[in-house]
């Protein structure tokens, strides 16, 4: 979020940029270059009249030929190096470009996170982190963050998501990637390899180098939105646990997934008219995903049906490479799993087998969550039993990738003649129901729900990111899913094609229980009290890729 007390420029009413950049300089700025569209003034003004062909483009007209480019790669990898080149050449045709054609491009946006590997952002490890206040500095010189956040290569990803999906200014984010070494021998052994080549830091030193950054930030970027992204499972929790109360902090492994699965679990409800407080939940997989998840689905539980917590916990069984959680594992459980998800040695008996078919036939579940990365997994027993004892089992083989998923849509619909309602972790085409029916089947991407939450925590310059704002979003995600009683086999959540409609959505959701909870700091007061002009404030804060009037001016920004 910006600084200022004016907040994010307004996009209706931009007044020509005054830009010290000249000449090659210009050009080669992703943020700024127009490309073959910079007019006849700014051409003379930039000193651009001898490096540009004769003729002046429009957007429309760059963005034509664009896609006929991107067309006549045939290949996804060629494909996919196009948009990766013109990413760090023109940001705005860039963008324009996903945004025109969103619904065919969905499958590679969604998947960013394995396209755009290009040095930007900010790097910063322990052997400089006397540095570490300076390069912060450097890295945010002339800009003013809506969004920092940790990790260079996934990272990148995500801010291209949050900018496109959301409408964040990409000028106002910053990739960061917190090097604390690594264990990996291959990376140790490569005379190549660029990061510190170190055994990973741990414990103390770990503590306080992150401590560091996150200080600098609140320090010199008090209302930015600080989205944590790739943390080991032994950090994240903790991480988050420290901050959240502190700053806006957003941790996408735990929250984010924890959010997309909860909205598809309350689509799914939609389906069954059934209270989400009323279903007996296994959670295959206990690490940062599936405890994440399985703490925001009780949370939820808590928040909106108005459960017990303790009462809330257990409604999950919590299975694991050893079986069922429960007391007699001893130190085999991991220390941040909270006590009320271990279940009591006494439920069981000493002789009863613990492991998921055994779970399945005891628990009798209603819903049935994978996060292990264990390849089928959910097998024919497994979904056959499920299915004796739910009308509609409600199954989410969410490890990916595909080749890891628990088990297909295809199987599931199989093995339960047609009634599971089926999410998966990684795009899977329609499942021929018969009698003319295709089930669609709803990816469970984190792309749906983080860009809203995002967006209203910036434009309400929220103070925090609130368990509550969470799950309202989570619950008008669910809401906007096309399935329901009567056509139980449309998708549980909407298409990526939507996204931006779904992102606008949800911040508008999170602005107002931001207000609600007291963490939301508008300049204009009156905004606390008008959700239609909450609306339209909002929409006038949406970064849109389009070109924008350059008058040059040596101390205006390079």
């Amino acid at each position: 979020m910006t600084t200022h007390n004016t907040g994010i420029e307004d996009q209706t009413s931009i007044k020509p940029l005054r830009l010290a950049l000249r000449g090659t300089d210009l050009l080669r700025s992703e943020i700024y270059n127009k490309g073959s569209a910079f007019t006849e003034r700014e051409r003379d003004e930039f000193g651009l009249r001898g490096r540009l062909p004769f003729t002046v483009n429009t957007l429309e007209q760059q963005l034509e030929r664009a896609y006929d480019q991107y067309q006549n790669r045939k290949s996804d990898i060629r494909k996919n190096s196009f948009l990766q080149s013109l990413k760090v050449q023109n940001q705005v045709l860039f963008y324009n470009l996903l945004t025109k054609h969103l619904e065919e491009m969905a499958d590679a946006i969604a998947e960013y996170s394995h396209l755009f590997r290009q040095p930007e952002g900010l790097y910063i490890s322990p052997p400089s982190v006397e540095k570490m206040e300076e390069d912060f500095l450097e890295a945010c010189a002339g800009r003013e963050l809506d969004l920092g956040s940790g990790g260079i290569g996934i990272s990148s990803a995500k801010a291209v998501i949050y900018s496109l999906v959301a409408g964040i200014d990409p000028a106002r984010t910053l990739a960061v990637v917190l090097d604390v070494g690594t264990n990996n021998p291959e990376l140790r052994n490569d005379e190549l390899y660029l990061g510190w080549n170190h055994d990973r830091v741990r414990g103390e030193e770990y503590d306080s180098f992150v401590d560091k950054f996150a200080k600098l930030v609140v320090t010199h970027q008090p209302q930015c939105l600080l989205h944590f992204e790739d943390f080991g499972v032994s950090n994240a929790q903790k991480l988050l646990d420290r901050y959240a109360t502190k700053q806006a902090v957003f941790n996408d492994d735990i929250q984010g997934t924890g959010a997309v699965t909860l909205a598809t679990l309350t689509s799914a409800l939609q389906v069954t008219q059934s209270k989400l407080s009323d279903q007996r939940i296994i959670q295959f997989g206990a690490g940062s995903a599936g405890l994440g998840i399985a703490r925001q689905i009780r949370d939820a539980m808590v928040l909106v049906d108005g459960t017990d917590p303790k009462v809330a916990a257990e409604k999950f069984w919590l299975v694991d490479k050893n079986g069922l959680l429960k007391k007699g594992l001893g130190d085999k459980i991991r220390s941040d799993i909270e006590e009320d998800f271990i279940r009591k040695e006494d439920d069981w008996g000493a002789n009863d087998e613990t492991h998921l078919l055994d779970v399945v036939k005891k628990v009798k579940p209603t819903v049935l969550i994978g996060t292990s990365t264990a390849k089928g997994a959910f097998t024919e027993d497994v979904i056959r039993e499920m299915a004796k004892h739910t009308e509609q089992p409600i199954i989410f083989p969410l490890s990916n990738p595909t080749r890891l998923a628990e088990c297909t849509p295809e199987d599931a619909q199989k093995w339960t003649n047609g009634k599971a309602l089926v999410s998966t972790g990684s795009p899977f085409p329609p499942v021929d129901l018969g009698n003319g029916k295709k089930y669609t089947v709803a990816e469970c991407n984190n792309a749906l729900v983080y860009p809203g939450i995002g967006l209203g925590a910036i434009v309400s310059r929220a103070k925090r990111v609130t368990d509550k704002m969470i799950i309202r979003a989570a619950q008008v995600l669910g809401e906007m899913g096309p399935a329901s009683a009567d056509k139980p086999e449309a998708s549980l959540l909407p298409d990526f094609a939507d996204s931006q409609k779904v992102a606008v959505a949800i911040a508008l959701e999170v602005m107002d229980q931001a207000i609600r909870e007291g963490v939301a700091d508008f300049d204009d007061k009156a905004l606390l009290h008008d959700k239609d002009a909450r609306k339209i404030y909002l929409e006038s804060k949406l970064w849109k890729p389009e070109y924008r009037e350059y008058v040059y001016d040596p101390d205006g920004r390079k």
